[in-house]
């Protein structure tokens, strides 16, 4: 079964190329024609990081939400619509919006030369710009310096771990990634800084000397401690014992607490968001393909009872790490169901690297191709996990994955589908 076309996306996709071209000239030419909107936006909260932007992008939008607040928010990428990347006060972006909003993009650039993701930015910021809200949280497409944007003028930076992804566009050396990274700090505008390795924080602390950043950083002007009911939130001025929050794995107490400390800056802006709003907001937060159990749906259905199907999208040496903790988890659970893999992954990341930590865990894996994109075939990717020593079997498509893994395996298991938002978006396609 193909993944389904999104009319919205196709339309883009046709007229302005994919392509990864890093710089803002183009953006600010087109956003500038259409009258700023980057510069009409409500206090803009502006992520940056390698892995755990998108949780902490929920998590914000969770809490000031459950304070009262309305909340544009812009992430990428998708993973069925193209409309759930632009989230305007509280509510996906309407088709019939989009369509219009585009349009006028694209009439505006008057067919100059544009990538999909710089007029996709575009078009986020003059709908932002257009309906009234109280707070607008921006994640960074891919780097941060040379990101289309980083255009806006935040209130608040935040930086997630940086590890190594899209080195192909940012180097292969931590530093310099990390000072891509950085490069979205403004002058005297506070930044909440999450767990980094030394190599990181030491650029990110000279970027904020130079620019005069207050930096409020994990592990030193702040701290998290897991707890038997969740977790504890200290800082100089603040200190919550909070529960555990809706998403699953050790990695999401950090990201949740990397979030409260955002919220405690935002206090000083004189934002309302109380103790009680955080709490809900744990509780709410919902981001879909990061360690997701699907608990309905034909895929679901389809294993023997007791089985159990998670999906998430991570897909480098970290995101393998953050699985590896929870699969160490599940394996001391006092019958552990075995626990197999579904991958697929493009070329331009470290499957490898990926997989490493997860083999010491998984019984087994099966691998599948992704259409459409620059992905490893099934035999390629098999190749990597004998690599790490994880038995692999190539597989033509999830669900061919999925048949020949209850074949092997009539008994009760737990799969992990994993490698790739764009198999992630997939599974929830076929899934329903």
């Amino acid at each position: 079964m193909p993944a389904m076309i999104d009319p919205l996306l196709e339309r883009v996709m046709r007229l302005h190329p994919r392509l990864i071209d890093l710089g803002l000239e183009r953006t600010e030419r087109l956003l500038t024609a259409l009258g700023s909107p980057h510069l009409k936006l409500p206090p803009v909260v502006h992520v940056a990081g390698t892995n755990g932007k998108g949780s902490l992008v929920a998590y914000l939008r969770a809490m000031a939400e459950a304070a009262g607040y309305r909340v544009h928010v812009y992430t990428s990428p998708h993973l069925v619509r193209f409309n759930e990347r632009i989230r305007v006060a509280g509510r996906l972006i309407e088709d019939a919006t989009l369509d219009a909003i585009l349009t006028e993009c694209e009439e505006v650039n008057e067919e100059k030369p544009i990538t999909f993701f710089e007029i996709t930015t575009a078009a986020a910021f003059l709908a932002f710009a257009r309906v009234p809200a109280d707070l607008a949280v921006v994640e960074v497409g891919m780097g941060g310096r040379q990101d289309s944007t980083n255009v806006v003028a935040p209130v608040l930076s935040a930086i997630t771990p940086i590890g190594y992804d899209h080195t192909g566009f940012l180097g292969d050396k931590l530093e310099g990634i990390a000072a891509e990274k950085a490069g979205i700090l403004k002058h005297a505008v506070p930044a909440v800084i999450g767990r980094q390795r030394a190599v990181s924080a030491g650029v990110i602390a000279a970027e904020a000397a130079r620019l005069a950043v207050p930096l409020f950083r994990m592990g030193r002007e702040w701290r998290v401690t897991p707890t038997a009911a969740g977790f504890r939130y200290e800082s100089d001025l603040l200190g919550l014992d909070l529960p555990a929050p809706a998403l699953v794995g050790a990695h999401q107490l950090d990201n949740a607490a990397t979030a409260v400390a955002c919220i405690e800056r935002l206090r000083a802006a004189q934002f309302r968001i109380d103790d009680a709003a955080i709490t809900k907001g744990l509780a709410s937060v919902d981001w879909p393909a990061r360690l997701q159990k699907l608990s309905r749906g034909p895929l679901v259905e389809a294993l023997p009872p007791g089985g159990e199907l998670w999906l998430d999208g991570g897909h480098n040496e970290d995101c393998g790490i953050a699985l590896a903790r929870q699969a160490a988890v599940w394996a001391k659970e006092p019958a552990p169901l075995p626990l197999y893999l579904i991958f697929g992954m493009l070329t331009t990341k470290d499957a490898a690297g990926f997989l490493r930590p997860l083999a010491r865990y998984a019984r087994a894996a099966r691998a599948v191709p992704i259409e459409g994109h620059a992905a490893y075939t099934p035999q390629e990717a098999c190749a990597r996990a004998a690599d790490v020593g994880l038995d692999c079997g190539a597989a033509n498509d999830i669900g061919a994955a999925l048949e020949d893994l209850l074949a092997t395996q009539p008994a009760p298991m737990r799969i992990l589908i994993c490698g790739s938002l764009y198999v992630a978006g997939e599974v929830l396609v076929r899934n329903g």
